[in-house]
């Protein structure tokens, strides 16, 4: 078995979570050609697409508050990304290739999509930015919390390192760095939901990754209204080159910049929901 699939009680805990999840949902596994892609989808089907592509070492469960709130108003598509811990393929395209962009052309055509708004996070950021720039027209707006290839990446694994070796202390505060507080559980669903993103973080062995920076001429060229949400205190990306770039090259594109944000920014699903909205 990979180090970053999940273990086989990882994934019964998986299902077990989407089984316990009391929004009225669909599940699917969609032909691509990078293998099959796991999608949840819920909301009215005759409503508005929206697509969600989730970070590294996560999967669609890190989505599901968020889209609770979003299927009020759209048909919400909750992707696993390939070479991730989810039920997707174990699959991933090279980085500087069209081969992210053909999945989703993939899984787009798989759901019958033509064109969807997007929100993506982290490594689904990048993702979803690399699939605007290649395939604008399937596009209609696009949402990116704390994005990978706008700003550069921080060199922070030089200093997690050294805490790594320090056992669960040292894991801790590698996770309060990247992550911030840890957010508090309010329901049971909510504490089942943090337990299992939590295991799957520390189960899974991460995949180093050096994302390529999107030019400037390709940011110009966006058609689409871009909002882009970054903290300022993240340690994995440069949030304020991601700022600076956004506002001066992308015409429709915007920023939210929350100050004392790290690289997890909880409570965006309604700037986000305004956005999508506009």
């Amino acid at each position: 078995m990979s180090a970053r699939m999940l273990s086989p009680a990882l994934r019964d805990d998986y299902l077990a979570l989407l089984d316990g999840w009391p929004l009225r949902h669909d599940r699917r596994t969609i032909d691509t050609c990078e293998g099959e892609t796991f999608v949840l989808s819920c909301g009215r089907t005759d409503a508005p697409p929206l697509v969600l592509l989730h970070g590294a070492l996560t999967n669609a469960a890190s989505w599901l508050f968020d889209a609770e709130i979003w299927s009020r108003d759209f048909r919400v598509h909750v992707v696993d990304v390939i070479g991730e811990p989810g039920l997707s393929a174990p699959s991933h395209p090279p980085l500087d290739s069209d081969g992210w962009a053909a999945w989703l052309d993939d899984v787009l055509d798989g759901l019958g999509v033509t064109s969807a708004a997007f929100v993506g996070m982290s490594f689904g950021g990048w993702i979803a930015l690399d699939y605007a720039c290649r395939r604008p027209t399937r596009v209609s707006r696009l949402a990116l919390l704390c994005p990978s290839g706008i700003g550069p990446q921080k060199a922070f694994l030089w200093k997690a390192l050294p805490l790594l070796l320090l056992g669960s202390w040292g894991a801790a505060k590698v996770r309060a760095m990247v992550m911030g507080p840890s957010p508090k559980a309010s329901t049971p669903q909510a504490r089942r939901l943090l337990d299992f993103l939590q295991r799957v973080r520390t189960g899974v062995r991460p995949r180093p990754m050096r994302l390529p920076i999107v030019s400037d001429e390709a940011l110009s060229a966006l058609p689409m209204p871009l909002l882009v949400i970054v903290g300022g205190r993240d340690v994995m990306l440069d949030s304020r080159v991601t700022r600076q770039r956004v506002m001066t090259r992308v015409p429709r594109g915007r920023v939210h910049f929350v100050e004392d944000g790290r690289h997890y920014l909880p409570h965006q699903a309604g700037t986000i929901q305004a956005f999508l909205h506009e």
